[in-house]
């Protein structure tokens, strides 16, 4: 575990990286830096009035910015990014630029001012296309249709990969890459099915599917995935790679995760299904022995477990 370190967080009111601070902020200085788009922060008090806490408000999109914020870090935690196949569709040229143009800023930033603990970058499951059956890191990746919104998010987050793969090979940049698969828990704010699925639940509402619901997808609860970054963070092995994050366990069809979500709840919700709103992952499981036998990580909250968790932090913070 990180002690006594300058850790810059992009994107640090988010879902993830609000996590991860809750780790690390009692025995580290950390400074986010974020548009406040999203504000994961806003209910955690404890977390905005801590002393080794610096806000930042602004954009990766403003290089000079950049400069003069992360100057003093080792560690940058690149979590900024647009996400959520809505949010994607509705701009997908600024989902481009925020991807694309603000990533290679923050690691053009992060090598000028000499960086030297560690670089995470946030990838996504979606490089791997529509159909990914325990998908090794070494996976061709797959691109669908261009002009397909879908594959917007996904190429742009894939050209900051390979960015950031660059930047370690010529400039030797301490760079880590994390494509999460499904990630899900307490505190999630924005797009996610788990959380909308809980959300109406709670209320006796539908919980709308779009497509069939034959999708199948494998869940990680986000506390697991905060363990494998904060690994990720220490770990001079993992220098240079890419890992999947996810827990290969938790897999279950979109519809068997309706129901689940409902039998876990007592609710009496009904199941509605919609047209797809784009082209979808039909199928996404990771192969995860990479992080097991690199970092040493394995998931281990099962997926009724974290429905609860979640269900419960939400009628506590939201209400019902």
């Amino acid at each position: 575990m990180l002690e006594n370190q300058n850790i810059f967080i992009t994107g640090g009111a988010g879902f993830i990286a609000s996590k991860l601070i809750e780790l690390l902020i009692d025995k580290n200085q950390i400074t986010i830096f974020d548009n406040f788009h999203r504000n994961t922060l806003a209910s955690k008090k404890d977390l905005l009035e801590h002393p080794n806490l610096k806000i930042v408000q602004g954009t990766v999109l403003d290089i000079d910015q950049l400069r003069s914020s992360i100057q003093g870090h080792q560690y940058v935690v690149h979590a900024a990014a647009i996400a959520g196949i809505d949010t994607v569709i509705k701009a997908p040229v600024h989902t481009m630029r925020v991807n694309m143009i603000g990533t290679a800023n923050v690691l053009q930033v992060a090598q000028e001012k000499g960086v030297s603990g560690r670089f995470i970058d946030f990838s996504t499951s979606e490089v791997f296309g529509s159909m990914a059956f325990r998908a090794i890191e070494s996976n061709n990746t797959v691109m669908g249709a261009a002009g397909e919104a879908r594959w917007t998010y996904a190429v742009s987050k894939l050209a900051g990969e390979h960015l950031t793969h660059a930047y370690f090979k010529e400039f030797d940049l301490p760079t880590v890459t994390l494509r999460p698969f499904n990630i899900y828990g307490v505190g999630q704010t924005g797009e996610g099915a788990i959380n909308n699925f809980i959300r109406k639940a709670l209320k006796n509402e539908d919980l709308e599917i779009y497509g069939d619901g034959n999708q199948i997808r494998a869940w990680c609860y986000v506390d697991d995935f905060v363990d494998c970054l904060s690994k990720c963070l220490v770990n001079e092995k993992a220098i240079g790679e890419s890992f999947n994050v996810g827990n290969a366990k938790a897999v279950i069809t979109i519809t068997g995760l309706a129901h689940l979500v409902c039998r876990t709840l007592n609710s009496k919700s009904k199941i509605v299904y919609k047209p797809s709103l784009s082209a979808d992952i039909e199928l996404r499981i990771p192969s995860v022995e990479k992080s097991k036998d690199v970092l040493g990580f394995t998931a281990s909250i099962d997926l009724e477990e974290g429905i609860q968790k979640t269900a419960e932090w939400l009628e506590k913070n939201q209400g019902a």
